[in-house]
């Protein structure tokens, strides 16, 4: 046999494969990131700066963080839940500069365009339906950050693949990965506890169908391999038991009420209420989780898992639109296995091409997504992009001046003066689990003038101000005689206005 005669069965799989699924493929999974390159909205997060501050803290001093650091609130217990992805941010921030935050979140959505894909496909979708829903799902998903919730997306994304697999295979081999899954995500980001939701939800559906298949009543829609509830038990147990491994063990489920599901934050913070239904994001969130109900509705089946994480991930996500992604991920799921391509008589192994294909999406996406980080701008041109939201060159006066301490910021802002004015302890910032609802609550009626300045020991302790140019605040200590008096403004731009008291005014006005 000749060489060529072997290469040409190999040759012959490369040529059959489709250029339009390709094109298509590289596509979707390279959109999302190439677009990053250009709108570079990773640099306006208001939180990737406290987790950068706080990864080159960790870098510095060789220890993991307890009290509230870079706060005025230093006495108050804090943990870095976080931890190991602010190291990670830190890691590659001392390598790449600025561009580290832009090369992240371009990551994380290349990584969510994949699972999102996968999950869709691993359900039985047909390859343009898989298409479809992994697009809907990423312009449905609040706009990424750069910041380890994001993480936490792509990780459910692969916990209900895997979820989706051991059902369909009945084998709990894919879940042996949990364990491992679970203690990299505890050390990752919070949300682990989503995750762990997830898996007692499968293992009450077991136990659930458990009990219906005793009564003698037929519950698999595809007649498949029941997966044993003793073994699923175990694999959840040993998963809880691994995401303690952690530096802070237990404590880190205190820290997830504190921090995520904040009172004041549900009052105050845009991204924690309820869906206001005036953005096309909204409705077609809507649509994606009818149709889902409506494919539940046509299941002549008793399987119980699909509904309860559909239903739980609908009441969470229509309260909280931040975290929409908990309802997008089993819609998909529910979705692509009611259009499946066994329901149609066709078989999931029968695309003989599939390898191929995934290795030539893989290098093509590879080498768009190279060019694409090697086109990213220099550390100078990102700054002056930052300065577009936060408040760069006020910065700069304080620091050049030596404006006397302490600050008194505005709460969006709290996050990036911990990396750019680290010597300023910031009076707020949005780690909700460090201030907890009284301070937060304090604050925001204070910044929103329903109640007077001097209640919040931040703001009439604080010997300078820095806010935001267009709020009421600075109009009020502009117009108000008394307010007036007492402090004085030092510095405006566009974007932001920087006020002292007058007995210690310093600097030059500008």
């Amino acid at each position: 046999m000749t060489a060529t005669e072997v290469r040409s069965p190999v040759l012959a799989s490369v040529a059959s494969v489709s250029p339009i699924r390709l094109v298509t493929l590289v596509l979707l999974f390279s959109a999302a990131p190439l677009l990053e390159t250009t709108r570079l909205t990773a640099l306006s997060s208001v939180d990737v700066w406290w987790h950068l501050r706080t990864g080159l803290w960790i870098l510095q001093q060789h220890a993991f963080p307890r009290t509230g650091l870079f706060s005025q609130y230093s006495n108050l217990p804090w943990h870095a839940s976080n931890w190991l992805y602010d190291l990670s941010l830190a890691a590659l921030f001392k390598i790449w500069g600025l561009r580290a935050i832009v090369i992240l979140l371009m990551v994380l959505k290349l990584a969510l365009a994949w699972a999102t894909y996968r999950l869709a496909r691993a359900a039985g979708a047909r390859f343009w339906l898989a298409v479809a829903l992994s697009a809907a799902s990423q312009y449905v998903i609040p706009a990424l950050q750069p910041v380890s919730s994001s993480l936490s997306i792509v990780f459910l994304g692969l916990q209900l693949l895997v979820l989706v697999e051991s059902r369909r295979s009945g084998s709990v081999r894919p879940l042996f990965w949990f364990p491992a899954l679970f203690l990299a995500w505890a050390n990752l980001d919070l949300q682990v506890v989503l995750g762990l939701t997830l898996l007692l939800l499968f293992a009450l559906a077991l136990a659930c169908e458990e009990g219906v298949r005793r009564a003698g009543v037929a519950c698999l829609r595809n007649g498949g391999a029941p997966l044993r509830l003793k073994k699923v038990g175990a694999i959840a147990g040993l998963s809880l038991l691994c995401t303690l491994a952690n530096p802070y063990t237990f404590h880190i489920f205190v820290d997830v009420v504190r921090s995520l599901y904040n009172p004041a934050s549900f009052q105050y913070v845009a991204e924690m209420r309820a869906m206001s239904f005036r953005r096309p994001q909204d409705y077609l969130l809507m649509l994606l989780v009818m149709t889902a109900f409506l494919a539940l509705g046509r299941r002549r089946s008793l399987e119980v898992f699909e509904p309860m994480a559909l239903v739980a991930g609908t009441l969470l996500a229509f309260r909280i639109q931040r975290d929409a992604w908990v309802a997008v991920l089993p819609a998909i799921a529910v979705i692509g296995a009611e259009f499946s391509r066994e329901r149609r008589g066709e078989s999931l192994g029968s695309d003989g091409r599939w390898r191929w294909r995934k290795s030539l999406t893989a290098i093509a996406v590879a080498a768009v997504f190279f060019g694409a980080v090697l086109r990213l701008p220099p550390d100078k041109s990102l700054l002056q992009r930052i300065g577009r939201n936060f408040p760069v060159q006020a910065c700069d006066f304080i620091g050049t001046n030596h404006l006397s301490q302490p600050i008194f910021n505005a709460y969006s802002w709290g996050g990036f003066l911990t990396w750019y004015l680290p010597d300023y302890p910031v009076s707020v910032d949005s780690r909700a689990d460090l201030y907890g609802d009284e301070i937060l609550e304090r604050y925001f009626e204070v910044v929103g003038g329903t109640t007077r300045p001097e209640a919040d020991p931040a703001f009439a302790s604080a010997q300078m101000l820095l806010l935001e140019r267009q709020s009421g605040m600075v109009k009020a200590l502009t117009e108000i005689p008394v307010l007036r008096a007492r402090y004085r403004m030092v510095y405006n731009d566009d974007l932001a206005a920087v006020f002292v008291r007058q007995s210690v005014s310093s600097g030059q006005e500008r």
